[in-house]
């Protein structure tokens, strides 16, 4: 019997398999460009590294109830991190020397991305500001770009967590 691309575990395995290229995607353009990433860009890193995880899994539990509950959280990891992209893309908009995005005290994201590079420095060291937009392909910055892989991520973390049923035309 071949499964169809739309069903829930071929949309979370998809989605595992994106967020694992943008994850790896994101080590490679780092070392190839000599990329200093910020705060906002660990953490997105991170959150697309969990996005993998929990599509894998997801997949591999395609017709077990704890799918459903495991798909959920997709769902919000997927609106953080659009919403973190967006904010960093919204910073680098900004006039320079307008806002910062390192200040005073340290923040959850700031605290719990120093506290990652301590323990793995070659996946979750941040060296460069929220505010500079390094690389630039066609005309987007690694922020907008990855908004987009996030709002497509919550989009599809949607469809397979909540399946559109299946309407025939024809009855036979």
């Amino acid at each position: 019997m071949q499964e169809s691309f739309t069903t829930p575990r071929s949309l979370w395995l998809v989605l595992a398999a994106a967020c694992a290229g943008m994850f790896v995607t994101s080590l490679v353009l780092t070392a190839w460009q000599n990329l200093h990433p910020c705060h906002l860009c660990i953490f997105q890193r991170l959150l697309y590294l969990l996005l993998a995880v929990i599509g894998l899994l997801a997949g591999w539990l395609s017709q077990r109830p704890a799918m459903r509950w495991l798909g959920f959280f997709a769902l919000p990891l997927a609106a953080g991190g659009l919403a973190v992209a967006v904010y960093q893309s919204w910073l680098q908009l900004q006039p320079p020397g307008g806002v910062r995005c390192v200040g005073g005290d340290p923040s959850l994201i700031e605290s719990l991305v120093e506290w990652l590079g301590q323990i793995q420095p070659e996946l979750f060291l941040a060296t460069g500001f929220c505010e500079e937009a390094e690389l630039i392909i066609l005309g987007l910055s690694l922020a907008n770009w990855s908004a987009l892989g996030f709002a497509a991520c919550l989009a599809l973390a949607y469809r397979a967590w909540r399946p559109i049923p299946e309407r025939r035309l024809f009855r036979s």
